[in-house]
């Protein structure tokens, strides 16, 4: 088990785009599970590669249903609109609201190299959002519609 830091708000890293990942050798599959690792220790249901440092195109997710790791994640699809309050472990103790597809189609790969997709819903839909948006550059706060509420 390895626990990775989590970087936080204010580290250049986190505004950067993220690159392809070419080919999943045994040092992506380390990553994945490092991540996991990581975002099970600070509690949190998602975490992309960006976020511990890595600028590939990486994330992890749990929302209660079992791990999902998608490499090169993209959204090909979204329906309808959620309004809820979203946090971030890179911005520690603060949420805001922020508006979210209701429903996504997520295309990309698994750690043997399958293409897969994830379809997602509700909770599920927004942390997919809310992680692909890392792999861009972007952080929540960036489209929260209230950014003077906290928690």
């Amino acid at each position: 088990m390895a626990i990775r830091n989590i970087r936080q708000e204010g580290d250049p890293i986190l505004r950067k785009k993220c690159r392809k990942i070419e080919r999943i050798n045994e040092r992506v599959r380390i990553l994945a599970k490092d991540m996991l690792d990581t975002m099970y220790e600070a509690e949190g249901v998602g975490l992309a590669a960006p976020q511990v440092g890595i600028l590939k195109r990486l994330i992890v997710i749990d929302v209660g249903e079992g791990p999902i790791t998608l490499v090169n994640p993209e959204v090909v699809s979204e329906e309808g609109e959620q309004e809820d309050l979203e946090g971030c472990l890179s911005i520690p103790g603060r949420s805001e609201i922020v508006i979210r597809p209701k429903r996504v189609i997520v295309k990309g790969l698994d750690l043997e190299e399958n293409q897969i997709e994830v379809k997602g819903e509700d909770f599920l839909a927004r942390a997919l959002c809310h992680e692909i948006d890392h792999l861009e550059g972007i952080l929540y706060i960036d489209k929260a519609i209230n950014k003077k509420e906290s928690r």
